[in-house]
C-alpha cells in the first residue's frame, strides 16, 4: 500500500511540473514496478491486451470525426441554426454556446474538440456583441464538459471497459444529468448578464421572418443535426456497437464535408488527421501505462486495502459517497478525464461495491464529478485549454468560471450522487 501512495505522489508531482500525461504515468508505472519488485514485462502483456480491445477503437474514430467537423465548418452551421432560435434575446449567444457544445458532444464525444470548434467561433463573436471577455471564455470552458456527459462520451467508453459494464448504459447514465446541466448553464448565463448594459441584441423580427431564418439555417445544418440521431440511434437500437457507430460517424463526416458541403479540402483533411492521431496516441499511451499499473495494484490487493482504509473512517453511506466525490474532484483537477476514469475504476470501484452502489450509478458520479474537476483550479486542464484557445489570461475568466461551477455543476454532482433515479432511469430502459 505504501508503494501505491508513493507512486501516486510521484505522478502528481510530475503532472504539476507539466510533464506530459503519458510520460508521467509511464514513469509512475516504472516506479511502482521497481518499488514493488513487480515483473513489468508480465503486466505489459496485459496492458497491450486491454488497449487492443475492439471497443477502444471507437476512440480514434470519434476523435477524428469531431476534428473533421470543426475543420469542415459543420460546427458553424450548427451554431447558426441554434442561434436562429435564441440569438435575438439578451444573453442569447451564451445560450447558443451552451447548446452547441451539448450537440457537438453528441457527435464528437470530446471536450477538447468542443472547446476548439465552438470556442474559436463563439468567444470572439460574444465579445464583439458586448459580452464580458471573462464570461465568454468561462462559458465555453464549463459548457465543454457537456461533451463528456452527453453520449457518445470517450471517457465513458474507457470507464465502461474498465469496470466491465455496458457502454450503452454508461452513456445513458450521464445523459440526463448532462441535459439538465445544459439547461442550468443557460439559465445562469441569462441571470449573470441581466445587469450588463453593453450587450448588443439584434433587432426583433416578425414571426414569419423568424420561421424563415430557422428554416434556412436548419436546412443548411440538417445533415449535421441528423448525425447524432444516426450515431446514437444505431447504438441504442442494437444495430451497431459504439465502435461501429464511430466508423459510421467518420464516414458520414467525410461524405458531408468533402462531397456535399465541399468545405473539407485535402490540406485540412491531412492536418485534422494528424491532430486526431496525436490526441489518440496520447490517450492510448496513458491507458497502456494505467492498465499496467492497475494489474500490479490488483494483484497486490491495493484497491481492497484502500477500500478498507476509507471504510474505516466511517460506515455511513452518505459520508463514504461524499469522500468519493472529494477524491474524484481531486483526480479531475490533476489529470484528464480519461485517466481519472480508469483510476476511479481501479481504486474506488471496490469501495462502491462494498456499500452496495449500482455500478451504472457510479459511472454517472464519475462522469459528472471528473468533468467538474477538469475545470476546477489549480490544474484544470479544460479551463486552461479554453483560455489558450481564446488567448485570455486566467485572471479574467477564473472568477466567472467559479460562479458557474458553484451554482451549476457542484449542485448537479450532489444531485447525481444522492438521487440515483437521475442516472439510472434511462439505462433501465435497456433492460
Amino acid at each position: 500500500m505504501t508503494f501505491f501512495f508513493i507512486t501516486i505522489a510521484c505522478i502528481m508531482v510530475l503532472l504539476l511540473v507539466e510533464v506530459p500525461v503519458g510520460f508521467a504515468f509511464g514513469i509512475g508505472a516504472l516506479i511502482y514496478g521497481f518499488l514493488s519488485e513487480t515483473n513489468l514485462s508480465f503486466h505489459a502483456a496485459y496492458g497491450y491486451q486491454q488497449i487492443s480491445s475492439f471497443s477502444l477503437l471507437a476512440i480514434p474514430l470519434f476523435i477524428l470525426s469531431g476534428t473533421l467537423m470543426g475543420s469542415s465548418g459543420i460546427s458553424d452551421r450548427l451554431l447558426n441554426f441554434v442561434n436562429s432560435f435564441v440569438g435575438r434575446t439578451k444573453g442569447g449567444l451564451g445560450a447558443v454556446t451552451v447548446i452547441t457544445c451539448a450537440i457537438f458532444g453528441a457527435i464528437s464525444g470530446s471536450a477538447a474538440a468542443a472547446i476548439a470548434a465552438v470556442g474559436k467561433i463563439m468567444v470572439p463573436r460574444m465579445i464583439r456583441e458586448g459580452y464580458p471577455p471573462g464570461h465568454a471564455t468561462a462559458l465555453v470552458a464549463v459548457s465543454s464538459v457537456l461533451a463528456l456527459m452527453i453520449p457518445p462520451s470517450i471517457p465513458m467508453i474507457v470507464f465502461a471497459i474498465a469496470i466491465r459494464e455496458s457502454i450503452a448504459k454508461c452513456f445513458l447514465a450521464t445523459m440526463g444529468p448532462g441535459i439538465m446541466l445544459a439547461l442550468v448553464y443557460c439559465v445562469l448565463n441569462f441571470v449573470f448578464l441581466r445587469k450588463e448594459k453593453n450587450i448588443k441584441v439584434a433587432p426583433a423580427t416578425s414571426a414569419k421572418e423568424t420561421v424563415e431564418v430557422i428554416f434556412k439555417t436548419g436546412k443548411k445544418a440538417s445533415l449535421a443535426v441528423i448525425m447524432p440521431v444516426i450515431v446514437l440511434g444505431g447504438i441504442y437500437s442494437g444495430i451497431a456497437t459504439p465502435t461501429e457507430a464511430g466508423a459510421v460517424a467518420l464516414v458520414y463526416t467525410l461524405v458531408v464535408g468533402i462531397l456535399i458541403y465541399r468545405s473539407l479540402p485535402w490540406n485540412k483533411l491531412f492536418s485534422s488527421t494528424v491532430d486526431a492521431a496525436r490526441l489518440t496516441g496520447a490517450i492510448i499511451m496513458v491507458l497502456f501505462f494505467l492498465f499496467i499499473m492497475s494489474r500490479g495494484m490488483i494483484l497486490a490487493k491495493v484497491p481492497t486495502q484502500f477500500a478498507d482504509i476509507l471504510l474505516s473512517i466511517s460506515d455511513n453511506k452518505v459520508v463514504i459517497l461524499l469522500l468519493i466525490n472529494v477524491l474524484l474532484l481531486i483526480m479531475g483537477a490533476i489529470i484528464d478525464d480519461v485517466s481519472g476514469g480508469v483510476l476511479a475504476a481501479i481504486i474506488l470501484l471496490p469501495i462502491t461495491q462494498k456499500i452496495g452502489l449500482d455500478p451504472i450509478h457510479f459511472a454517472a458520479i464519475v462522469g459528472t464529478n471528473l468533468g467538474l474537476g477538469n475545470i476546477s483550479p489549480p490544474c484544470a486542464p479544460l479551463l486552461y485549454m479554453a483560455g489558450g484557445v481564446t488567448n485570455m489570461p486566467l485572471s479574467k475568466y477564473v472568477g466567472p468560471t467559479m460562479k458557474f461551477l458553484l451554482l451549476g455543476h457542484l449542485p448537479m454532482v450532489l444531485l447525481v450522487t444522492f438521487v440515483p433515479e437521475l442516472s439510472l432511469y434511462l439505462p433501465s430502459l435497456l433492460d
